[in-house]
């Protein structure tokens, strides 16, 4: 799964020189907290976020009057509060490696380049969040079967061969290494094509394994 299948390519961008009451107001408009910030040539020079425009922004304790608060923020230039060289991510990277980078970095979203290094879209948490839900494909309904098996060659096999055993159509199979001890994973595997007859036949034969932690119809 690759950045460049699932990235926002309707991207809002703005130049150095642009005012910060103007890049506040971009984003406010696009509903954005990250700005990414480009040269003349449309190359990443930065980013700007709404922390560092609450950052840059005169307290409420200020002596300036109103009429000089509006003057010094048409003055202040995103280039002098932005994010130098900041954090980006290519369009043939996986989404996977976007997610864990954002995930380390506390970040809602990553600029995406190509190889001259101009922005050409942006990965954002909601993007990821429409990737998880068609890989999982929850939205086409069916039943959810939690297990809990080995990690060794082969450990997934006599389930398959169970699900084919009763003609059940394999919609997604995903496993996590989180939550189980050393040598064990948890796989998600959802199906449908099953009327409930069948379903509680199936059920009880992979009871019987004792892997199953969970079954859900949604």
């Amino acid at each position: 799964m690759l950045v460049g299948d699932w990235m926002s390519t309707d991207v809002a961008t703005a130049t150095e020189d642009v005012s910060m009451i103007k890049a506040g107001r971009i984003m406010r408009e696009r509903k954005i907290r990250r700005l990414p910030v480009v040269d003349k040539d449309g190359k990443l020079v930065g980013i700007v976020s709404e922390r560092d425009l609450k950052a840059a922004s005169p307290s409420s304790a200020t002596s300036l009057d109103m009429y000089e608060m509006t003057y010094l923020l048409s003055e202040l230039k995103v280039k002098a509060i932005m994010t130098k060289d900041p954090v980006r991510i290519r369009r043939t990277d996986t989404v996977e490696r976007a997610a864990l980078i954002m995930r380390d970095r506390k970040f809602g979203s990553l600029p995406v380049v190509d190889e001259a290094d101009k922005v050409v879209g942006i990965i954002t948490d909601t993007d990821i969040f429409r990737l998880f839900v068609s890989i999982t494909g929850i939205d086409q309904g069916g039943i959810q079967i939690g297990l809990r098996l080995g990690v060794a060659e082969g450990s997934l096999k006599p389930v398959l061969d169970e699900l084919r055993r009763f003609e059940a159509r394999i919609v997604s199979i995903l496993s996590s290494y989180d939550r189980g001890g050393p040598g064990q994973r948890d796989v998600s595997i959802r199906i449908q094509g099953l009327p409930e007859t069948r379903e509680r036949e199936l059920r009880a034969e992979l009871e019987k394994t004792g892997h199953v932690l969970y079954w859900t119809r949604d």
